[in-house]
C-alpha cells in the first residue's frame, strides 16, 4: 500500500513583466499558485494545483484535510475525496474549498500512475487520442492607447506559431470597440483559424444577446461567459437567443453544481477546470454528466504545468462529443500570457507544435518537478 506520509502546500509567486486585464478590471501583475506535494512512506511523490488564491487553498489543506489523510492508502482516492467532501460541505461546497480539495485529488492521482508505472490517463478509462488541437487563450487589455494594434498583432502570432484556433477577451465597456477589435483579428487572421471571445461574466442578459449577435457574422465560434456565472435562467436566454455557443461554468464546483447547468441546457458548452471543480476524479463525473445531456465538455485551464497536465490526462480520457465518422474532439486551453511557473517549473515543458499538444505518456502525470523553481518563488 502508498501509505500517505506528508502532505506540503508550495506557495509560489512570480511577477508579471507586462501587466495585463480583462473585463473584470483586476490587473494581474504576478502569477502564483498553491502547488500540493504528497508524499508516501515508500517515497512516491505526487503532484497537484489549486485554483484561485494560494494561500487560501493552503489554509484549507494544512487546517481542514491534510491531517485526515496522512496515514491513508492513497489509492483510495474517490474514498478520500468523497470523506472530504463530507468533512467541509456544510460550509464550503463550492469555492476555495472544493480547489484545494483539487489539488489533493490530482496529487493522489499521480502517485497513483507513478505507483503502477501508468500515466493517469490510463488509470481512469485510457486514451482516445494521442495529442489535442490546443487553442491559444490570450488577447488581454494591456496598452489601452492600442487596444486593436496588439490584439491584431498578438493573434497574428499565435497564428505565425500554428494555433488554429484563438480565444480573445472582450467587455471594454463600449460594445461596439468590442465589435471593432474583434472584426480587426477576424480580419489578421482570416476565416481558417477558429476564433472564440470571453468576456469574463461582463455583460446583462440583453446586452449580451445583442452583442453576441453581431459577433456571429463574424464566425465566432463561442461567446464564453457573456454575463454572471449565478443568472442559470439568464444563461438558458442568451443560449436560446444565440445561434453560436454560449459556453460557462469555470466558475462552478462539483456534479452538483453543474447538474442544473447540464439538465438545463444553460449552455451548450461546460468548462470545468480540474483545478478548481473537484480535480480529476469530479471531472471525470461532470463530463459523464454531460454527455448524458448531450452537452459538450471543453475543460477550463489556468495556472502551472500541473494543472495543464492534469488537463491533458482529463481530455485524453474523454470521448469525442459527439462521437461520429469524423469526430471534432475537445480542445485544449493553452493560455499564453507571461507564466513561469507553466514555462520553467517542469524538467520538460508541455509545448505545442502547430497548434498540437501531445499527451504526457510517463508514469502518473508525466511530469518531473524542479524543486529550484519552487524554491525561487516561494511565498513565506
Amino acid at each position: 500500500m502508498s501509505i500517505i506520509k506528508k502532505v506540503t502546500c508550495h506557495v509560489v509567486s512570480a511577477p508579471v513583466e507586462r501587466p495585463f486585464t480583462s473585463s473584470r478590471g483586476w490587473l494581474y501583475k504576478t502569477r502564483g499558485s498553491c502547488i500540493v506535494e504528497i508524499e508516501t512512506q515508500d517515497g512516491i511523490v505526487g503532484w497537484g494545483e489549486c485554483y484561485g488564491p494560494a494561500q487560501v487553498a493552503r489554509a484549507f489543506i494544512e487546517s481542514q484535510y491534510a491531517p485526515r489523510i496522512v496515514g491513508r492508502d492513497a489509492f483510495d482516492v474517490e474514498v478520500i475525496w468523497e470523506d472530504l467532501y463530507n468533512r467541509i460541505k456544510d460550509y464550503g461546497n463550492k469555492g476555495m474549498s472544493i480547489s484545494a480539495l483539487s489539488g489533493i485529488d490530482i496529487a493522489l492521482w499521480d502517485i497513483v500512475g507513478k505507483s503502477c508505472g501508468k500515466p493517469v490517463h490510463k488509470l481512469i478509462g485510457g486514451a482516445f487520442r494521442s495529442e489535442v488541437t490546443a487553442y491559444a487563450t490570450g488577447l488581454y487589455f494591456i496598452d489601452m492607447d492600442r487596444l486593436i494594434e496588439e490584439a491584431v498583432e498578438e493573434a497574428q502570432g499565435y497564428a505565425a506559431e500554428g494555433f488554429t484556433a484563438i480565444k480573445m477577451k472582450i467587455g471594454l465597456g463600449s460594445p461596439k470597440l468590442d465589435i471593432e477589435r474583434v472584426a480587426a483579428v477576424r480580419r489578421a487572421i482570416g476565416e481558417d483559424v477558429r476564433l472564440m471571445v470571453d468576456a469574463n461574466h461582463c455583460f446583462t442578459v440583453p446586452a449580451a444577446i445583442r452583442l453576441g449577435r453581431e459577433l456571429e457574422q463574424l464566425n465566432v465560434e463561442w461567446f464564453e461567459e457573456p454575463i454572471s456565472p449565478e443568472d442559470v435562467d439568464g444563461y438558458i436566454e442568451v443560449t436560446r437567443a444565440l445561434d453560436m455557443a454560449v459556453a460557462g461554468g469555470e466558475n462552478e464546483f462539483t456534479r452538483w453544481g453543474f447538474r442544473d447547468l447540464v439538465a438545463r441546457k444553460a449552455m451548450d458548452i461546460i468548462q470545468p477546470d480540474v483545478c478548481a471543480a473537484g480535480g480529476i476524479s469530479e471531472c471525470r463525473k461532470i463530463a459523464a454528466l454531460a454527455t448524458a445531456h448531450g452537452v459538450e465538455c471543453v475543460p477550463h485551464a489556468w495556472g502551472s504545468v500541473i494543472g495543464l497536465a492534469a488537463t491533458l490526462h482529463f481530455l485524453a480520457a474523454l470521448p469525442d462529443q459527439p462521437p461520429s465518422y469524423r469526430p471534432v474532439p475537445p480542445m485544449l486551453e493553452f493560455e499564453q500570457c507571461e507564466n513561469p511557473f507553466r514555462d520553467l517549473l517542469s524538467v520538460e515543458p508541455i509545448v505545442q507544435r502547430k497548434g498540437v499538444v501531445a499527451i504526457p505518456t510517463g508514469a502518473g502525470l508525466g511530469i518531473e518537478i524542479k524543486r529550484d523553481v519552487l524554491d525561487r518563488y516561494r511565498v513565506a
